[in-house]
C-alpha cells in the first residue's frame, strides 16, 4: 500500500502542465466547498468554522495520503444527522472523541485490508441508504429554509417534523422567498455559466440583498456571536474508559459511513478517469484525516462524491488538486471569515436542499422498484430504516435480509435428484455397463452443497429404497460444500450402513474433496469408495453386486 501521489511521482506521471490544471481545479473545488462546508458545519450542530476546519485538515490529509488520484475529502451531508445527534447527546467533546475513535477504526480497517469488502454491499442497500440520507438531510434544513422560530429541533425524523408542523405559525415569508430564489439561481445558473458554481452566486446575491435592503432574515452573525477565523491548536480531549464504551456505537456508525461513502466515491472517480484506486490505502487516509480533523476540533469527514466529480470535470488528475483545495479554503478562512457573518441561514439551507436532492439516487431508486420483489424489499427497508432510525440499523437489517434472501436464491439453484432412465453406460475402455435400477441408485447434487439445502438432502435420505444394494452419489456439479453438508453426508453413510447399502461417491471436485478428507469422511467411507468418474463408480457397483450375489449363493 502506498499513497497515490507517491506512485504518480515514481511513475513520472505528474507533469508541469498537469500541475497547473490541478491547481485550477483545486481552486474551483474550494469555491464549491466553501458554502457547503459552512452549511454542513451549522447543520451538524456546531459553529460554522468547524466545517471549514474539517475540509482544510481532513481534506489535505485525505488527498495527500489517499489511494485515489482525485478524491476530495471533507464534511458531507451523510454525516449531518449522525453528528447532530452525537452533539445533542454527548456535546462537542463527545463528538471529537467519537471522531477520533472512528478514525482509528478506519485505519485498522485499512491495515487489515478490509477495503475490498465494499463489493459485498448490495447495490439496493447503497441506493437505499443514500436516498434515505438525502431525505434526512433535507428534513434538517426545513427550519432555516422557512425561518421557523424553534429553539431546539429534535434529532429524530418523526419528532422533528412534528416540531415543524406545530411551529408553522412562526413561518418567515421573507426567509422562504430568499431561500426559493437561491434554489432557482442554483438550478438555472449552470445554463448561464458552468465554471462558477451556482451556490456561490446564490450566496453572494442573497447576502447582498439581505444586507442592502435590511431584510428580516436570520444570518450566521445573528445566530453565532463569535466566529473564529484561525485554525486552533490541536489538542487531545480528556476521556475515560466509560466514555469509550458509551461512544463506541456512534464511532462505529461514523467509521462505517465514512468507509462506504469514500470507497463508493473512489469507485465513481475511477470510472471518470479510467483508473483504479487502492481501497485499503484510502481507508487509512480517511482514518488519519478524521483523526486530524478531531484533533483540530473539526467534524467527521469522508470522500465527497459531488466535489470529487467537480474536481475531475475541471481537469484535476492528481492528489495535488485536493491539497490545493484545502490550502485555498485555509486562505479564505484566514482572510474572509468575518464576512461569513452576513450570510443568511436560509441561503445555506437552500444550498443543502439542492445537495440533498442531487445526492439522492432517485432515477436509480425508481428503476430498482422494477427489480425482483426481494430486492425491492431490501431497498425500501434500508431507505425507511435510514430515515426513521439510523444508518447502522438500516445497513445491519439490509445486509442480514440480503444474506438470507441470497441464501434462499442460492439454495434454489441447487438440485438434488435421482437419476432416472439410464439403461447403459460405457466406461473408458468402451465396455458397456448395464445398470440395474432396482439394485443401484444414482443421485446427483447439482450446485453448492451447504446448510441451505441440507434439509432437502435429509428428506432425500429418508426416501431411499432399502431394497437397493448400492447408492452412487455423483457430485460432478458441486464445487463447494460446508460443514453442514459433511454432517448430512455422514447421516447418509450411517443410513446406508444401517440398511446394508454400499455408498459410493464420484466426481469429487477440489474443495469438496479437500474438506471431506480433512474432516476424515473419506477415511470413514473408505478411499476405495471414492471414484473420479461416474463410469468407474458404476463399474465398482456392479462388481460389488456380483460379489455379494456370489457370497449369498
Amino acid at each position: 500500500m502506498s499513497p497515490k501521489i507517491f506512485t504518480l511521482i515514481n511513475e513520472k506521471k505528474i507533469t508541469k502542465e498537469q500541475v497547473m490544471k490541478d491547481v485550477m481545479a483545486g481552486i474551483i473545488v474550494a469555491i464549491i466547498a466553501l458554502p457547503l462546508s459552512i452549511a454542513l458545519g451549522i447543520s451538524s450542530g456546531v459553529s460554522p468554522e468547524k466545517g471549514l476546519i474539517t475540509a482544510i485538515v481532513a481534506g489535505f490529509i485525505i488527498s495527500f495520503l489517499g489511494g485515489s488520484r482525485v478524491q476530495i475529502g471533507g464534511p458531507t451531508g451523510a454525516f449531518v444527522v449522525i453528528v447532530y445527534t452525537i452533539v445533542q447527546m454527548y456535546g462537542i467533546n463527545g463528538l471529537i472523541i467519537a471522531t477520533l475513535m472512528a478514525g482509528i477504526m478506519l485505519v485498522i480497517m485499512g491495515v487489515l485490508k478490509l477495503g475490498d469488502l465494499i463489493k459485498y454491499v448490495p447495490h439496493t442497500i447503497t441506493v437505499g441508504f443514500t436516498s434515505g440520507i438525502a431525505i434526512t438531510l433535507l428534513s434538517t434544513q426545513v427550519k432555516d429554509f422557512l425561518g421557523l422560530n424553534i429553539k431546539n429541533v429534535p434529532a429524530e425524523f418523526i419528532p422533528k417534523w412534528q416540531s415543524y408542523f406545530s411551529n408553522m405559525g412562526t413561518l418567515n415569508i421573507t426567509a422562504l422567498l430568499v431561500g426559493v430564489v437561491c434554489i432557482l439561481i442554483m438550478v438555472f445558473w449552470p445554463k448561464v455559466n458552468k465554471t462558477i458554481p451556482g451556490s456561490v452566486i446564490a450566496l453572494i446575491v442573497s447576502t447582498l440583498a439581505v444586507q442592502l435592503f435590511n431584510l428580516p432574515v436570520e444570518t450566521i452573525g445573528s445566530r453565532y456571536a463569535q466566529i473564529s477565523s484561525s485554525i486552533p491548536v490541536p489538542s487531545i480531549p480528556m476521556f475515560e474508559i466509560e466514555t469509550i464504551k458509551v461512544l463506541f456505537k456512534p464511532a462505529m456508525t461514523i467509521a462505517i459511513l465514512a468507509a462506504i461513502e469514500s470507497l463508493l466515491s473512489a469507485v465513481v472517480a475511477d470510472g471518470m478517469i479510467d483508473d483504479s484506486h487502492d481501497s485499503n490505502m484510502e481507508l487509512i487516509a480517511q482514518g488519519i484525516g478524521n483523526i486530524g480533523s478531531a484533533l483540530f476540533g473539526g467534524i467527521p469527514a469522508t470522500g465527497a462524491i459531488a466535489r470529487t466529480a467537480a474536481n475531475v470535470k475541471n481537469g484535476g488528475r492528481s492528489p495535488i488538486s485536493g491539497m490545493v483545495h484545502a490550502i485555498t479554503l485555509l486562505l479564505i478562512m484566514l482572510l474572509f471569515m468575518p464576512l461569513a457573518k452576513m450570510i443568511p441561514m436560509t441561503t445555506l439551507a437552500a444550498v443543502l436542499i439542492v445537495v440533498s436532492y442531487n445526492m439522492g439516487e432517485w432515477s436509480t431508486f425508481k428503476s430498482l422498484l422494477k427489480a425482483p420483489k426481494s430486492d425491492i424489499i431490501i431497498l425500501l427497508l434500508t431507505f425507511i430504516f435510514t430515515i426513521v432510525f439510523d444508518l447502522v440499523v438500516a445497513i445491519e437489517i439490509g445486509m442480514i435480509l440480503a444474506m438470507f434472501l441470497w441464501i434462499r436464491r442460492l439454495a434454489e439453484t441447487t438440485d438434488i435428484k435421482k437419476v432416472q432412465g439410464i439403461k447403459s453406460k460405457r466406461n473408458k475402455d468402451g465396455e458397456v455397463i448395464q445398470i440395474d435400477n432396482n439394485k443401484i441408485l444414482i443421485y446427483e447434487v447439482n450446485g453448492p452443497f451447504f446448510f441451505g439445502v441440507v434439509q432437502d438432502f435429509i428428506k432425500m435420505i429418508s426416501k431411499i429404497e432399502t431394497a437397493a444394494e448400492v447408492l452412487l452419489l455423483d457430485m460432478r456439479h458441486t464445487q463447494a460444500l460446508d460443514a453442514s453438508a459433511i454432517s448430512a453426508l455422514e447421516r447418509l453413510h450411517n443410513h446406508c450402513n444401517k440398511h446394508n447399502i454400499k455408498l459410493i461417491i464420484s466426481n469429487l471436485q477440489l474443495q469438496p474433496k479437500k474438506a471431506l478428507t480433512k474432516m476424515e469422511f473419506v477415511k470413514s467411507l473408505g478411499e476405495e469408495a471414492v471414484f473420479n468418474t461416474r463410469e468407474e463408480g458404476l463399474k465398482a457397483a456392479h462388481e460389488y453386486i456380483n460379489i455379494e450375489e456370489k457370497l449369498l449363493g
